[in-house]
């Protein structure tokens, strides 16, 4: 009985101080980095939305600070995202037999640069993009457009969010 005491011990001791090396958050941030920046990411796509760029910028930044624990800066942050809006593109992805679309795609790309100006080794370039289909009888406006842009930016900041900070 003594012994499985001292082993439960042992295993609950190694628990507690085993947690100390991982993050909850699945961030892997280096003790020094305190600031980041996110640029405005311009809107350079062939076919412009109005606003696209603004809503962009403001959802990465809102994500980072949601997610981590750092302070965003207008200048010298110790990460640094900055970038483009280079693709807004609605396209047909099934047609109708009087051939018409069924339904339709809108497919957002965002070129995002990486700067981690206290471990350089983890800077990038890097495309990203996602998409949000909707029925070809709607028209890409009000809320269609609202939950569409919602939609496409979560997934686009969360994966620039793993790309940069959780290394995934």
């Amino acid at each position: 009985m003594k012994y499985i005491k001292h082993i439960l011990i042992l295993i609950v001791t190694v628990s507690v101080f085993s947690c100390g090396f991982y993050s909850l958050s699945g961030t892997n941030i280096q003790a020094d980095v305190k600031s980041f920046q996110v640029n405005y990411f311009q809107n350079t796509a062939a076919q412009v939305e109005p606003g696209i760029d603004r809503d962009f910028t403001i959802a990465l930044q809102d994500l980072i600070v949601n997610q981590t624990n750092l302070e965003l800066v207008n200048s010298n942050g110790d990460l640094v995202y900055e970038g483009e809006i280079t693709e807004y593109r609605i396209s047909p992805t099934t047609a109708t037999a009087d051939n018409t679309a069924a339904q339709n795609r809108l497919t957002v790309g965002v070129r995002v640069r990486f700067y981690n100006k206290k471990a350089e080794d983890d800077d990038f370039e890097k495309t990203f993009s996602f998409f949000y289909d909707y029925a070809g009888s709607s028209l890409l406006s009000g809320s269609v457009k609202d939950t569409a842009l919602e939609e496409i930016f979560e997934r686009i900041t969360q994966d620039i969010f793993n790309a940069s900070l959780a290394k995934w």
